[in-house]
């Protein structure tokens, strides 16, 4: 049995902290795990901005709320889980996913949760475990799923160099310097067709 594995940001809904970097006019946000490899020194950078300005979790959900899947996930997403077993690996937040978990009609995630304040700064990240997304690709395969992935940054390269097939979705062209042996998928035809045909 075949399951596939996505990435959830810029794979199938925008990226949040460019959406809120947007918002908030403050450019420093919009860096993300296309550009910086590091998702422990990502995160620190992203939090010590928010403090420095003093923003709350209710404002960055305000933002998500607003937000919705990219042009053609839904009937994608409604073609996949059709014929196969779907999984989110996503290194984003339950406290942020969930506005866009009922957008996309509830698929099965797995990530990371936020500890906020009672003023409702986010005060940490509590990690669901360290390069989760490989090793989730890695215990569906002790249980003998075949795995087929799909992301588009760099801190999706453990699951996808883990899985049995994987594809690059739009990524930067950096990844791809670096991984040229990696399958491209530009649109989510041509990914559904890789998923379906290898």
């Amino acid at each position: 049995m075949q399951v596939v594995c996505l990435d959830l940001e810029g794979v199938l809904i925008p990226e949040i902290w460019i959406a809120f970097a947007e918002k908030t006019k403050i450019e420093d946000l919009k860096r993300t795990t296309r550009d910086e490899p590091d998702y422990g020194k990502l995160m620190d950078y992203r939090l010590d901005i928010l403090n420095q300005n003093g923003f709350t979790l209710a404002e960055i959900q305000e933002v998500i709320e607003t937000l919705d899947p990219l042009p053609g996930a839904m009937d994608f997403l409604q073609k996949l889980r059709n014929s196969h077993e779907l999984i989110i690996l996503s290194d984003t937040f339950r406290e942020f996913a969930l506005p866009l978990m009922r957008k996309l009609s509830h698929p099965t995630l797995f990530c990371h949760e936020l500890e906020v304040s009672n003023s409702g700064r986010i005060e940490k990240v509590k990690l669901r475990l360290s390069d989760h997304k490989r090793k989730s690709v890695q215990y569906l395969q002790k249980l003998n799923f075949e795995v087929i992935a799909a992301g588009d940054s760099y801190n999706d390269l453990g699951m996808l160099l883990a899985a049995d097939r994987c594809s690059f979705f739009n990524p930067p062209e950096s990844l791809l310097a670096e991984y040229p042996d990696v399958m491209v998928s530009r649109n989510y035809e041509s990914l559904y067709n890789f998923i379906l045909n290898g």
